[in-house]
């Protein structure tokens, strides 16, 4: 297997029942583009699940059956296939895999879940899940499904036959029945249930007694740290290991896991120690990836927080600060979004997590313990990290427990009940990293960030968007540290999670290079098109201004801003959520987007934006080339070779015409054409991606150095050097540039030996001005020789 590892592409797979087109991108699809990719300079594929989920999943977490490929996909057929195809091409191919739940909204579509619904604790699958059976589970000992639409629907159960078996039906839900619990369909429905291993409980009871994907009823916590449940559920993986199909794997929320720790080490066991292996571990700041854990990295959220805060024009801080206070009120810097998150992390532990909070307490002390809850919930709420049970925290509880016990005296016998149940690690110090988690999720990334309106461009899983953007300085030492310590972490701009795609965030980027003239366009657009919320509508303005089309909106734009808006005002959970819909709410700021698109104020958005969008694409060149050769191995995603300006899914799942991009990449290998941003973009990837194929030993070594300007415009210019061979420039604060007249007498200083820019095909030496080293580009890609 010689497929050296220097990049990646993702790639979103689907079947033809996930869109209403019917059109699907399987294997075969992924096949057909493997020409394209590598010719780019791609080395791997990266694909989304490959295991059988539900047929109309747009996204395949929602595993039912990990141990079969995805029928809808092509099967086992077609992934050998592809991988046949992809290695012809000498491209390998890397698989994303759930191994934290499974998809259990359609209980017939699971046969694990099914049989614990028909055998209940004797079921040979009982140990594959995280079920409370204990008497005081809310449901009387019974396995707790939250379905019931009301109270008392019990009454419309039915007994039906489904594929010649006899199941319980509650409208279009299905369930099994115990054997001997029936004699015929004719029996009495309700008599029937109750002698059933579950319960259907009214939904809003909040009584569950499976742990849960964050607070997703339909995907279920499978305990990978069994070794039955461990085997089983990675039998395939290991035969496709074994078989040569695939080389390397993509972890997915390995935090939900009991002991993520050792699980990462049981899966490098199997897939061998050279094969590439990610977890996608969210970090805090601050927070260190522990070193002793057996994978090559992250999937790149930490490096997308820096290289995206580099480029952030950081003076406008406060301006930009103000004009939230005026329009939110609250100015959401480091410490309005510090106690915005602890708030919004204890209502979600109290409320939405209320059955994960129960069963952890219960686990801590079955005795009654004044403030245990509370002081569990409020301690849940300080950890500034998504579990902090990692070697390399190993004092974070303790330090927020002393720091409790300080400040709440009277909680100190919960504070010590606490204290002992962590000390026998056992499942109360388990669970409480689990819940943990799942709070930090839900509370930040899905509420809080949907909420905060300082610049949405800074909120993205992993972000922290109290902190201002990213210094120079920091930016290169993190850098350093990755060479040094993760050289093959994975790193990215733009992911099937991301809230927005890297362009959209480049737009939204540049309205800290132009404060004033936005302040003016909130002013003027609220005083035009009145908001039903204030708040809400500033939070939306950014994200429209990122997408706005640059030569005007169109209709299909329309229809993607109304579908993000409903998503987003649900997720704020202010005026509307996904559970208690306020209609008049959502059409009245629904209307207030077309008026917007419609009304007097569009005039003055499209001529703001076609001033940010001149300065957005220097930003996404500049950036796109330093995360291609910066340290960590770089994963391009989806279509985003080409500027794209998507918003949260589904929308930056949206179908890639690859026939298009085949097309221009053959005329700029064949001609040089770059005569559209788009070309512009494919270029910068293309360029990036062939130096890294073709000196891939100077990317693996610990090599970075920071590359610095002098004179009157040094400081617009951010540049890297990989050893001796290969430097990466990119402009900042491209707008503030051409405000000062360009880059003046600014000039680089290269080390010895003569530089081809591949960009622009100029040869330099020595001390070169900065205006002739990049020429009409604003970013240069210098390799030596």
């Amino acid at each position: 297997m010689d497929r050296p590892l220097t990049s990646t592409y993702r790639l979103q797979l689907r079947g033809p029942h996930a869109d209403p087109a019917g059109r699907g991108f399987g294997f075969a699809e992924a096949a057909a583009v493997v020409p394209y990719l590598a010719d780019l300079g791609v080395s791997h594929l990266y694909l989304s699940p490959i295991f059988t989920s539900y047929p109309d999943s747009n996204h395949n977490y929602d595993v039912t059956d990990p141990t079969t490929i995805n029928e809808e996909l092509g099967g086992m057929t077609g992934l050998k296939e592809l991988a046949d195809a992809a290695h012809a091409a000498g491209l390998g191919l890397i698989v994303d895999i759930v191994p934290n739940h499974v998809g259990v909204e359609t209980p017939e579509l699971n046969a694990w879940w099914w049989d614990v619904l028909k055998h209940g604790t004797s079921s040979e699958f009982e140990p594959y899940f995280d079920i409370d059976w204990h008497e005081d589970n809310g449901a009387d000992g019974k396995l707790a499904l939250p379905v019931l639409g009301s109270p008392g629907d019990e009454d419309t159960f039915t007994l039906t036959l489904v594929d010649d078996e006899p199941v319980l039906t509650y409208y279009d839900k299905h369930f099994p029945l115990t054997p001997g619990s029936y004699d015929s369909i004719d029996d009495d429905p309700r008599e029937v249930y109750e002698r059933q291993h579950y319960r259907l409980l009214y939904w809003r009871d909040s009584v569950i007694s499976y742990r849960r994907f964050f607070s997703v009823n339909g995907l279920a916590g499978i305990r990978q740290e069994n070794p039955v449940v461990f085997e089983h559920t990675h039998r395939t993986l290991r035969m496709l290991i074994d078989d040569g199909v695939i080389d390397g794997v993509r972890v997915d929320h390995p935090d939900g896991l009991a002991d993520p720790f050792a699980y990462l080490n049981q899966l490098r066991e199997l897939i061998g120690p050279d094969r590439y292996l990610i977890a996608e571990k969210i970090l805090g700041v601050t927070e260190p990836l522990d070193p002793r854990l057996a994978v090559d990295g992250t999937t790149g959220y930490d490096a997308l927080r820096e290289l995206d805060g580099v480029f952030i024009a950081r003076e406008a801080e406060d301006a930009l600060s103000m004009l939230s206070l005026e329009q939110s009120g609250s100015t959401w810097d480091e410490a309005a979004i510090e106690a915005a998150e602890h708030q919004l992390k204890r209502d979600v532990a109290q409320y939405e997590l209320a059955a994960e909070i129960r069963r952890l307490t219960r686990a801590i002390s079955t005795e009654d313990v004044e403030d245990l809850e509370t002081t569990v919930i409020d301690l849940i709420a300080a950890m500034p990290v998504y579990r902090a049970d990692y070697i390399s925290l190993s004092r974070q509880t303790s330090t927020i427990i002393a720091d409790m016990a300080r400040r709440f005296p009277s909680r100190g016998d919960a504070l010590n009940r606490i204290s002992a149940a962590f000390l026998t690690n056992g499942e109360a110090k388990t669970r409480f990293a689990q819940v943990c988690g799942a709070v930090m999720a839900k509370g930040v990334e899905d509420t809080l960030f949907y909420r905060a309106c300082r610049l949405v461009a800074l909120q993205e899983v992993g972000g922290a968007p109290g902190r201002f953007g990213v210094s120079a300085a920091e930016f290169h030492l993190l850098q350093q540290e990755r060479a040094m310590l993760w050289p093959r972490a994975m790193t990215t701009l733009t992911t099937h999670d991301t809230k927005r795609s890297e362009d959209t965030r480049a737009r939204i980027i540049e309205l800290t290079e132009r404060p004033k003239a936005f302040a003016e366009l909130v002013r003027h657009v609220g005083a035009l098109v009145p908001a039903p919320d204030q708040a809400t509508a500033h939070f939306l303005l950014q994200n429209i201004l990122g997408v706005w089309p640059a030569d005007g909106v169109t209709e299909d734009v329309r229809q993607r801003l109304h579908a993000y808006t409903e998503k987003a005002v649900r997720e704020a959970g202010v005026h509307t959520t996904w559970f208690d819909n306020n209609t008049a709410f959502e059409t009245a700021i629904s209307n207030w987007v077309d008026a917007v698109i419609d009304g007097p104020a569009a005039s003055m958005i499209q001529e703001f934006v076609e001033e940010i969008h001149r300065g957005a694409i220097q930003i996404s060149l500049g950036r796109k080339l330093l995360q291609l050769i910066g340290p960590g191995i770089p994963d391009t995603y989806q279509g985003q070779e080409f500027l794209d300006f998507s918003l949260v899914d589904p929308d930056n799942r949206r179908f890639v015409d690859y026939v298009h991009r085949s097309q221009t990449l053959q005329q700029y290998i064949e001609e040089g054409i770059t005569d559209s941003s788009d070309r512009l973009k494919q270029a910068v990837v293309y360029e990036g991606l062939q130096i890294r194929r073709e000196r891939p030993e100077v990317f693996s070594a610990n090599n970075y150095r920071a590359v610095f300007a002098e004179g009157e415009a040094a400081h617009h210019l951010l540049g890297l050097r990989r050893g001796n061979d290969v430097i990466a420039l990119a402009t900042r604060s491209p707008l503030g540039l051409e405000d000062r007249g360009g880059w003046g007498d600014t000039t680089v200083t290269l080390p010895e030996g003569t530089w081809t820019n591949r960009l622009n095909k100029k040869t330099v030496t020595g001390t070169v001005p900065v205006s002739d080293l990049l020429g009409d580009f604003p970013t240069a890609l210098l390799v030596a020789g």
